[in-house]
């Protein structure tokens, strides 16, 4: 696997430089991303211990799911309204059970991931993560849209 994070890395890093290059900033997802692909490579590199790079989608999700707990419970307000605010025009109620569900999901994927690299090969594993994780995202995604109708604020 170690001969696979490097490329990565690189791949990753020179991917952010293209965005910044064309739109003079770089977007606060991709920087997140890039930096977690850097430092769980980087630590499995310099340990020789895989399990960073398996861990990472758990820590990953578990972080998204934190970040938008944190909005419900402590700030009192969806952090997903402030990032998905200007696209979608939604009821508080809309935003709150939408955000319950993407916090429930996150955590889902990070049970999900720790039961795949815990329990298969590392082949299975990568091909979870490769042709599964996405694919999930996908149709959980799809199936929030009659939330989103239900809840929609005409202009």
């Amino acid at each position: 696997m170690e001969e696979a994070i490097i490329p990565l890395i690189i791949a990753t890093a020179v991917s952010v430089g293209v965005i910044y290059l064309s739109e003079k900033k770089i977007p606060l997802m991709p920087l997140i991303g890039a930096v977690l692909v850097g430092g769980f490579g980087g630590l499995t590199i310099y340990f020789q211990d895989k399990t960073f790079f398996y861990m990472k989608p758990t820590i990953i999700n578990v972080l998204f799911a934190l970040v938008l707990l944190y909005g419900q419970l402590i700030l009192k307000t969806s952090l997903l309204k402030k990032i998905l605010g200007e696209a979608l025009k939604l009821t508080e109620e809309g935003w709150n059970v939408l955000t319950n569900r993407w916090i429930y999901f996150f955590i889902f994927l990070a049970i999900l991931n720790e039961l795949v690299w815990r329990t298969q090969t590392e082949e299975l594993w990568v091909k979870f993560k490769v042709f599964g994780m996405l694919p999930i995202t996908f149709i959980f995604t799809i199936f929030q849209i009659s939330i989103i109708n239900k809840h929609k604020i005409d202009n």
